[in-house]
């Protein structure tokens, strides 16, 4: 699950509501949500599609603080053109020599890919954020996957940790998969979890269907089903 930001807000929509709904949807669930208490989902402020979508690129398969020194070092590059901390534009990514971002830490292939989100958010493909915001969740997911190196999981994310879309259900992901075992199959939290342990997305789906139209809180839940299972001295998620 993606770390909330220092900047950052409350979803748009009931978080109580949502609860309220889940715990009488689903008892087993419910009984998930009285132990781990309200739900503080918060939603990252302030970015554009194109910058949270650039920061997800670089931030793939990385160590967050590693990550996060690179993502800190390619805006850097740019703060003769844009300003200190100001986040380059799709154009500035597109005439930026390849050397600059190289040396910001960015592999060939994120190099390739933070290249063609620049170019696709300047034919529309990338969708301004006051246009995304009109746009259903599927229309979201089928015209960003376009992009090279975007799949379905960081669409999701967006959705839910951006976008405060309510429901959406994120099967692929490792937390939520786990979350699901530990809840209604009978995971012990001290058992090695192995690939066949995991939730299938097609059973997280077909029971999820009760969860609508709360499903981004319940993944939310899910997530600090693994956090409870951890052992004191391991702390929070990452």
């Amino acid at each position: 699950m993606p770390r909330p930001r220092a900047r950052s807000r409350k979803p748009p929509y009931d978080t109580a509501e949502a609860i309220a709904y889940l715990s009488a949807a689903d008892r087993k669930l419910g009984r998930l949500i009285d132990r781990a208490g309200p739900c503080t989902l918060r939603l990252a402020s302030g970015q554009s599609p194109f910058e949270a979508l650039a920061e997800s690129i670089v931030y793939q398969q990385l160590h967050g603080k590693a990550a996060a020194a690179i993502h800190a070092r390619l805006i850097a590059g740019f703060a003769g053109l844009c300003g200190d901390g100001v986040h380059p534009s799709p154009q500035h990514l597109l005439d930026c020599p390849t050397p600059q971002l190289r040396s910001a830490g960015l592999s060939h292939n994120k190099t390739l890919a933070l290249r063609d989100l620049a170019a696709k958010a300047l034919d529309g493909t990338v969708p301004s954020l006051a246009r995304i915001r009109r746009m259903s969740d599927d229309a979201i997911i089928d015209h960003l996957t376009q992009v090279r190196g975007i799949g379905r999981w960081t669409v999701e994310m967006m959705l839910i940790f951006r976008l405060g879309r309510p429901d959406v259900l994120p099967t692929s992901d490792y937390g939520v998969r786990k979350g699901f075992a530990l809840t209604f199959l009978g995971l012990k939290p001290t058992t090695k979890v192995t690939p066949d342990l995991l939730a299938r997305p097609a059973d997280m789906e077909r029971r999820a269907q009760k969860w609508a139209p709360w499903r981004s809180v319940a993944s939310w839940y899910l997530w600090r089903a693994c956090d409870l299972a951890k052992p004191p001295s391991q702390g929070g998620s990452d």
